[in-house]
Order: structure tokens, then C-alpha cells, then sequence
């Protein structure tokens, strides 16, 4: 039998982008927090085993990519060039060690307790925390405030079920030993084209199937255009409008059955990846039982504060409605914690910012042309060639565009769409006209520095306007 609980002001479940962020923001306000993770790292699947890892590869694959076929063009000739993919691993392990060890040392600088172990919660808004083995020892915390963040699963297949060895989730993915002849990707969204890339880039044949008639669902199509023009230059075979219907392992390595416009194809290649999505994780949280409003997905529903239906319970991240974005978590979280310490604090999400770390990178903020379209408003678009920005041509990053789409009337900007070098830096200052509601005018208008890559952000904003400059 677990003893009595231990009091605090705030228990936060889960360690990860939003998790963590919640507990830092609420012991900087004064309050007694505890957070249950039970992975041996703080971070969660960002950090560990997501967001991180992955640019760290990413990162890494793009220099060997530019050494092997962009450094002759700037005069510089390299002979012999190999990979050593056991030594890029580690320097990924490493980067991740570095992001996790640093959340340990905010843990103790804001006197946060880490419960390590699996958290349950119960009802009266008592946490029980499972130690697990060799002790099996269960900690009980009782909450004035309850703070879930528990994030999301990768969803699996019925016929493809991960074993991280040949039927690979986003975990998988990051660890192959070597880089494989034929990688086959399963789903052409943001965590099939990044990953897909970086193991294209260092050599292997890669093999994209997506079910819709398009790759990136959900983005801008003039971005999506581009994207899949230039992806499928740089070598990714793109599979659109494809069903897969079977697959599994094979003596060497792995396979799937697919079926277009009624043809059916067998690949075989030496791992499958398998990225269709992702599904709120609610491990420890018994909705039924505890009364917990929940979508159809199971997702805690929330409100613009964060609080759940239950007395004095938040919920964050992915979890919760709204985009799976470590970002939007960690904002979520300080949300939550302010409300909690009574500030009059609220989240939304029309300005939560996307990226796909693919090179070009894409980032976008806002509605899309057609969702303005829809919607009946009338819009402007300015759009504005990274191959007309001086600073572009001298990195000979020209590839892309910045597109703008704002209201007819008021100039507002209602949307931003990004494709092209570093745009995952460039987006920022989108994102803060919007949360003024700024115009397109004010940016336009703004001085920004030359030469630079974000002159082109001035230049497709003054392209609403019919101003342009430089083209």
C-alpha cells in the first residue's frame, strides 16, 4: 500500500516539451511542483527520441550531401569522401545527452522534484508514481493543481507492427546501423520526408507511398507543388495516391504491397518506416473512470485555458486538440501554469507556426489560399523567388519562394507560407506581425538588413501591394 500523499501545489504527468515547460514556468511562479516522467531522461519524444535527434542527423547529412555535390561549385574539391554512420550516431546521442542533462539542471535550479516512474491519476486529483523494478515502490502525490501532458504515440499499422529493426517508427529510424540500399517510407508527411531525407542524402534509394493525391496534407499547394518538384529531383521516388494494403518482414529485411488505379506492386527494401501520424498517449489516465471529457481520438478535451471538465485538471500538448508541435506544448504549458498561479493567461493556435526540417526547409503560420478562399473573404497573394535574393545567389540557395496571403481590405496578414533556405529561422518574425495583426504593409515597410535572406520576407509582403522591388 502506497503511504500518504505527499502535498504539492502542482503534479505535472509527463516530462516532455510541454510537461517539463509547465513545471519550470510553475516553480518560477512560487508554486511546489512535481513531475512524473517514467523514461530514464527528461524531454520526452522530442528531445530523446524526436525533434532533436532527428536535426541532428538531418544536420549532419546535409553537410556530407554539400560536400559530396554543391562544394565543387565554390571551388572546393574533396577527395575520398566517406561516412562513418556509427560516429554520426553518437554525435546524435550526444546532442541529445546535452538537451537532457540540461532540463535535469533546470529541474534542480527550480527546486522540481522528478517522480520517476509511471504516473496514474486518480480521482481527488491524487497522483500515484510506480517506481517499476527492482523495488516496485509507489509514491503517492496529492495535487492542489493536476497538470497532464503525456503526449502522443506514433499510430502503427495492423500488418506493420513496429520491432524498431526492419518495421521502423520514428525510434527506429534514428538508430539504423547502416546507411540501407532501399528505404521504404510509409506516409509523406513531416516525419517521413525529414527522416526519409537524411538517409537519402547519405546514399540510399528511398521510396515514398502516400495514400492522399499529395505529400504534406494540410499545406499550402503552391508550397506543396514545389516541394514535391524538388523533392523528387533530389531523388525521393514520391508514390501519390497509393494504398498500401500489406506487408511485413522478409528473410533480409522488409516489405509492403501497394495498389493504385487498381494495379497492385510489391517493394521490398531493408526497412520499412512507418509514419502515418500520430495518436494522443493517455497511459495512467482512465477517462472513463475519472469522468474525463475526451474526443473521439481520445484526446483531453480542453479549454482555452487548458483546464479539462475535473476540478482544478489541465491538460497540454499533444494530448490535448490542436497541432502535435513541441512548441505548441511548451506554450501550452506556461499557459497552464499561469492560470494555475492566476494570471489571466489563454492560449490559441492561429499562430502557431509549422517547419520541415527537409532542405529547403518549409515554414508556415495561418490559413492557407485555399482555406481564405473557402472561407469567403477576400484576399491578396505576394509572392516573392528566392532566386531574385541577392544573398541567396551568393549561397546559391535560390530554390523557393515566400508567399503572403492577407485581406483584401485591411491588409491584414492571414496566412504565411515559407519554402526555401532557413526559412525555419525566417518565420519568426512572421508570427509576431500576426499576433499584433499586423499587415502586410507593416512589414513591407519595415528596414530589414541587406544582403540577407530575409529580404525577401519585405519583398513578398510589398508583392501584395504590388510593390515589389526587385522583380
Amino acid at each position: 500500500m502506497p503511504d500518504s500523499p505527499i502535498s504539492a501545489d502542482v503534479v505535472v504527468i509527463g516530462g516532455g516539451p510541454g510537461g517539463y515547460v509547465a513545471a519550470i514556468r510553475a516553480a518560477q511562479l512560487g508554486l511546489n511542483t512535481v513531475c512524473v516522467e517514467m523514461d530514464k531522461t527528461l524531454g520526452g519524444t522530442c528531445v530523446n527520441v524526436g525533434c532533436i535527434p532527428s536535426k541532428a542527423l538531418l544536420e549532419s547529412s546535409h553537410h556530407f550531401e554539400f560536400m559530396g555535390h554543391d562544394a565543387s561549385k565554390h571551388g572546393i574539391s574533396l577527395a575520398d569522401l566517406g561516412i562513418d554512420v556509427a560516429t554520426m550516431l553518437k554525435r546524435k546521442d550526444d546532442v541529445v545527452g546535452q538537451n537532457t542533462k540540461g532540463i535535469e539542471f533546470l529541474f534542480r535550479k527550480n527546486k522540481i522534484t522528478w517522480a520517476k516512474g509511471r504516473g496514474t491519476l486518480k480521482t481527488g486529483n491524487v497522483v500515484e508514481v510506480a517506481g517499476g523494478p527492482p523495488d516496485n515502490n509507489v509514491t503517492s502525490y496529492q495535487g492542489k493543481h493536476v497538470i497532464i501532458a503525456t503526449g502522443s504515440v506514433p499510430i502503427e499499422l495492423p500488418f506493420l507492427k513496429f520491432d524498431e529493426e526492419r518495421i521502423l517508427s520514428n525510434v527506429g529510424a534514428l538508430t539504423i546501423p547502416k546507411v540501407p540500399q532501399h528505404l521504404i517510407v510509409v506516409g509523406g508527411g513531416i516525419i517521413g520526408l525529414e527522416l526519409g531525407s537524411v538517409w537519402r542524402r547519405l546514399g540510399a534509394k528511398v521510396t515514398v507511398v502516400e495514400l492522399l493525391p499529395n505529400i504534406l496534407p494540410g499545406f499550402d499547394d503552391d508550397v506543396v507543388k514545389e516541394a514535391e518538384k524538388v523533392f523528387r529531383k533530389q531523388g525521393l521516388d514520391i508514390r501519390t495516391g497509393t494504398k498500401v494494403v500489406n506487408g511485413g518482414r522478409t528473410d533480409g529485411g522488409a516489405f509492403i504491397e501497394v495498389e493504385k488505379d487498381g494495379q497492385k506492386e510489391r517493394l521490398e527494401g531493408d526497412h520499412v518506416l512507418v509514419s502515418v501520424g500520430r495518436k494522443p498517449a493517455t497511459s495512467g489516465i482512465d477517462a472513463q473512470a475519472l469522468g474525463l471529457n475526451v474526443g473521439r481520438r481520445g484526446e483531453i478535451l480542453v479549454d482555452d485555458q487548458q483546464r479539462t471538465n475535473l476540478p482544478n485538471v489541465y491538460a497540454i500538448g499533444d494530448c490535448t486538440p490542436g497541432p502535435m508541435l513541441a512548441h505548441k506544448a511548451e506554450e501550452e504549458g506556461v499557459v497552464a501554469a499561469e492560470v494555475i498561479a492566476g494570471k489571466p493567461a489563454h492560449t490559441h493556435h492561429h499562430t502557431v507556426p509549422g517547419v520541415v526540417y527537409t532542405w529547403p526547409e518549409i515554414a508556415v503560420v495561418g490559413m492557407t489560399e485555399k482555406l481564405v478562399k473557402e472561407s469567403g473573404r477576400e484576399y491578396k497573394v505576394g509572392k516573392f523567388p528566392f532566386s531574385a535574393n541577392g544573398r541567396a545567389r551568393t549561397a546559391g540557395e535560390t530554390t523557393g519562394f515566400i508567399k503572403f496571403v492577407s485581406d483584401a481590405h485591411t491588409d491584414e496578414i492571414l496566412g504565411v507560407h515559407m519554402i526555401g533556405p532557413t526559412v525555419s529561422e525566417m518565420i519568426a518574425e512572421v508570427v509576431l506581425a500576426m499576433e499584433y495583426r499586423g499587415s502586410s504593409e507593416d512589414i513591407g515597410i519595415t528596414v530589414h538588413a541587406h544582403p540577407t535572406l530575409s529580404e525577401t520576407t519585405k519583398e513578398a509582403a510589398l508583392a501584395v501591394l504590388g510593390r515589389a522591388i526587385h522583380i
